[in-house]
């Protein structure tokens, strides 16, 4: 197998990621902390008494979202939902948070989104680095949170995600987040040291994954509740980082239709590297379901790799993840010899869109 570069080789690595793709995403848990502080300072406080959290936004502006949702699900009373889209469902009125997230500010979906929850009275943050969205949000007087400019919307995950956390408990729908957040960040701040590009193959589990998955399709196995914003998250960031094809599905779900999926064609399920991402907080059933999943497939595809989220609390274990799957990500880019910085086929897409007439 040739690999384009050797990770181990500081130089290499650094002549193959101009834009310091890598850098970015191992600077998370300091974007955290500053994170915090940006949300924290932020006056927000709204006389509705709600009833749904809606959190608007595309791409890696919209996975804070997802990840809120799952943090929510056992954490929050009110249902909170993610919108990818330029219009609002039905429900949403003047009783429905609506979070409007867009790295850039000039995201056209959220910038349709944003006029429509105006439209319908409901109560908006704006969560940005500028661009449109702040400009409309100043001119509106709706709560603005600033994160700085200048990264790539998927190396921003830290800036996109906590905010949303601090808004929900400064507005009591979250409470007692603080100590989790404190752990998460110094979780992060440890496997940092582990997984950066000074640390060896040997020793380094995002260096290892990235071996792994070269020449190979990943496949992204999480679990519903725990980690399946997490498995999104690594099929994305290989996608984008990487350019590279992979799928992602969610335990118990996948139990029930693609585990039959593992017969034919034979030569393509060798060329799968399946990755159960798991955690302590999975169902006792789902730990079960794993052990008896690698069991019937391990044959038929190309590895099965097992990765567990470390970490004090649920939070914590699903940014630990997080982490190694951005890193991961970065490492098997350079490997197949790509920049991971640049997102051509996006960048043609949105420029051939704003050719065209507004519908």
């Amino acid at each position: 197998m040739h690999h384009e570069i050797n990770l181990d080789k500081l130089d290499q690595l650094k002549k193959g990621d101009p834009e310091n793709m890598l850098e970015a995403l191992s600077g998370l848990p300091t974007q955290c902390q500053d994170a915090m502080q940006r949300a924290r300072a932020v006056n927000i406080s709204f006389a509705a008494d709600f009833k749904n959290i809606l959190v608007t936004g595309l791409g890696g502006s919209a996975i804070g979202g997802d990840f809120l949702r799952v943090y929510g699900y056992r954490k929050c009373t009110l249902p909170i939902l993610v919108n990818r889209d330029y219009n609002l469902p039905s429900f949403v009125n003047e009783q429905t948070l609506v979070l409007a997230v867009s790295y850039s500010g000039n995201t056209e979906e959220t910038l349709s989104a944003y006029e429509e929850a105006k439209l319908k009275k409901a109560p908006i943050v704006a969560l940005t680095s500028g661009g449109q969205l702040a400009e409309r949000a100043k001119k509106d007087g709706i709560p603005l949170i600033l994160i700085p400019s200048g990264l790539q919307p998927r190396a921003a995950t830290g800036y996109l995600f906590l905010p949303l956390l601090v808004v929900l408990e400064k507005l009591s729908l979250l409470s007692d987040i603080a100590a989790e957040i404190e752990e998460t960040i110094a979780g992060l701040a440890d496997l940092s040291k582990a997984i950066s590009a000074q640390v060896p193959t040997e020793n380094n589990p995002a260096k290892q994954l990235a071996l792994r998955f070269y020449n190979k399709i990943p496949v992204i196995w999480g679990v519903a509740g725990t980690t399946e914003t997490v498995a999104m998250r690594w099929k994305g960031q290989i996608n984008e980082n990487s350019k590279a094809l992979a799928y992602f599905n969610v335990l118990p779900e996948l139990n029930h239709n693609e585990i039959v999926g593992t017969e034919v064609p034979e030569k393509f399920l060798r060329e799968l590297e399946v990755v159960f991402l798991r955690t302590e907080d999975d169902h006792p059933r789902v730990q079960k379901r794993f052990d008896i999943t690698k069991e019937i497939i391990g044959e038929r595809v190309g590895g099965i790799s097992e990765v567990w989220g470390d970490g004090k609390n649920p939070l914590a274990r699903m940014f630990a993840l997080t982490y190694l799957g951005d890193c991961t990500s970065a490492y098997l880019a350079l490997l197949y010899g790509i920049d991971p910085s640049p997102v051509k086929l996006i960048t043609l897409l949105k420029n051939k869109l704003a050719e065209l007439p507004e519908a």
